[in-house]
């Protein structure tokens, strides 16, 4: 059973030090991603959990704090030692929680490894541990993000070849990711699902701009 208590205190803490962040205060639309990202990563966390017999309530906290260093401005490449960075702030607030100190250190070396699987104390690669990165991979794809994604590398400025290049690319790498392993069953029927419907989608993108320039003839 989940502990609302303690779910609302981690909630409080994310939101304060998103709140009092200078940095977010200047990019208000990176704040507001980054609490929708986080809420998303901890229904999917709290979904594997279920699944999978973890404790809920230590799942969801995991989840809710693995990007709470995006308080801080990174510099360059600092985005990659940000899991590292989230364990830290992490940790005094769980020891104020009275949590267990090794139920503190497998959520945190969770909030560690998710970024590159690189932590920055001892810990063990446990598949509670590992779903925190899990679920965060597996929100990478969501449906906005496909948006997101063909916004981005201007797909509507493409000509008709370079758009039959970018969707072969697209689907190709697709296909290769769907085969990554994953901790745990849960996780990994997760990710499948969602690899699978980028497939079908950028599959019947590719079908339509196929019949937008030739006749197709059975």
């Amino acid at each position: 059973m989940i502990n609302l208590e303690l779910i609302k205190k981690t909630e409080e803490f994310l939101k304060q030090k998103f709140a009092d962040s200078v940095f977010l205060k200047e990019h208000p639309e990176a704040k507001a991603y980054r609490i929708e990202h986080t809420y998303r990563v901890a229904n999917i966390g709290r979904e594997i959990a279920v699944k999978e017999g973890f404790d809920e309530t230590e799942m969801v906290i995991a989840c809710l704090l693995h990007d709470v260093a995006y308080c801080e401005e990174f510099g360059e490449d600092g985005w990659k030692e940000h899991g590292r960075r989230s364990a830290q702030i992490a940790r005094p607030f769980l020891k104020g929680l009275d949590l267990p100190e090794n139920r503190i250190s497998d959520i945190c070396y969770g909030i560690a490894v998710h970024v590159d699987e690189k932590a920055d104390f001892p810990g063990e690669n446990t598949p509670f541990a590992l779903s925190v990165g899990d679920a965060d991979n597996i929100d990478r794809f969501d449906a906005f993000r496909i948006h997101e994604a063909l916004n981005r590398d201007s797909f509507l400025k493409m000509s008709h070849e370079e758009k039959k290049e970018y969707l072969e690319k697209r689907l190709f790498r697709l296909r290769e990711l769907r085969g990554i392993p994953f901790s745990t069953k849960t996780a990994d029927e997760l990710w499948k699902s969602r690899l699978d419907f980028y497939i079908i989608f950028f599959q019947k993108l590719a079908d339509q701009l196929e019949r937008s320039k030739n006749v197709i003839v059975n």
